[in-house]
């Protein structure tokens, strides 16, 4: 049985290590990181926004999107007729967790930020984005990943230390609690189709982002072969960069998605210092 369990743990090891190997890989390339640039400063941009802006040929800049996606390191959604790209940072997230949080990240982030004030630069972006979205390949079944997301037993341990509460019925609750019972965030279900696709509102009662109107969370669940789970989340209807949206695009769901990966993945959550 301990032999079992060391094999499946070298699994995980192995296999997170081939896909940090992608994402190494793919932020090699100057062009590929340019592109990177180009949607951290307005996400959501079409294939031929994002060719307008490097000097190479369509088929290059299809191929170098292909590399990102591959390595998770952007999104697309189609929207209409045409097919957006969004940045991923999840991933980045992760090789955060594993090679530079143990170097003091707070003290890396106020580093950058002096770095980026000195040359005239900003560390923030303030352009419109209409929408957050996030992708995270986990290794766990379907399933799994589903009752991670609705069973509170499982959110108390990746989603800040809270609780979810709700019983799934369209129309109904879908709040996250505290240990003490108090709400931090407040919705709705809006559509529920078990485990593939959950859709809530969202309303933090944090201040300032109280203030904010709701918006809505979309979480989209694709099994793939061995056992794997492709995990989606859409946050929309924003009302331009509000509090909320601030708040969430610069760590908050970085965050939970990474952890909601780290537990299913080796039965630990991450440290909350983090």
């Amino acid at each position: 049985m301990f032999q079992k369990l060391l094999t499946c743990d070298h699994l995980v090891t192995y296999n997170r290590a081939m896909e940090q190997e992608l994402i190494f890989r793919a932020l090699a390339d100057p062009s590929r990181r340019q592109l990177l640039d180009l949607l951290f400063e307005r996400d959501g941009r079409t294939l031929k926004e994002l060719e307008a802006a490097l000097p190479m040929t369509r088929f290059g800049v299809m191929k170098h999107l292909r590399v990102l996606e591959e390595a998770s390191l952007i999104v697309t959604r189609k929207v209409g007729r045409e097919r957006l790209h969004y940045l991923n940072p999840v991933p980045i997230q992760l090789i955060s967790d594993r090679w530079i949080s143990k170097y003091a990240a707070a003290r890396v982030m106020a580093l950058v930020d002096l770095k980026m004030a000195l040359e005239g630069g900003s560390s923030m972006t303030t352009a419109a984005k209409p929408k957050l979205v996030y992708q995270t390949i986990i290794r766990a079944s379907q399933q799994q990943v589903w009752e991670a997301i609705t069973k509170p037993e499982f959110t108390t341990r990746y989603y800040y230390g809270c609780a979810v509460d709700t019983n799934l019925a369209v129309g109904s609750a879908f709040n996250y609690q505290r240990s003490n019972g108090a709400a931090i965030v407040e919705g709705q279900v809006v559509e529920v189709d078990a485990p593939n696709r959950l859709v809530h509102t969202y309303h933090s009662l944090w201040p300032p982002m109280n203030e904010d109107a709701p918006t809505k969370v979309t979480w989209e669940l694709e099994a793939l072969p061995g056992g794997i789970t492709k995990v989606t989340v859409v946050h929309e209807d924003f009302q331009g960069e509000t509090a909320t949206y601030q708040g969430l695009n610069s760590g908050g769901w970085t965050w939970i998605l990474s952890n909601l990966k780290t537990l299913l993945e080796t039965g630990e959550a991450l440290p909350e210092e983090y």
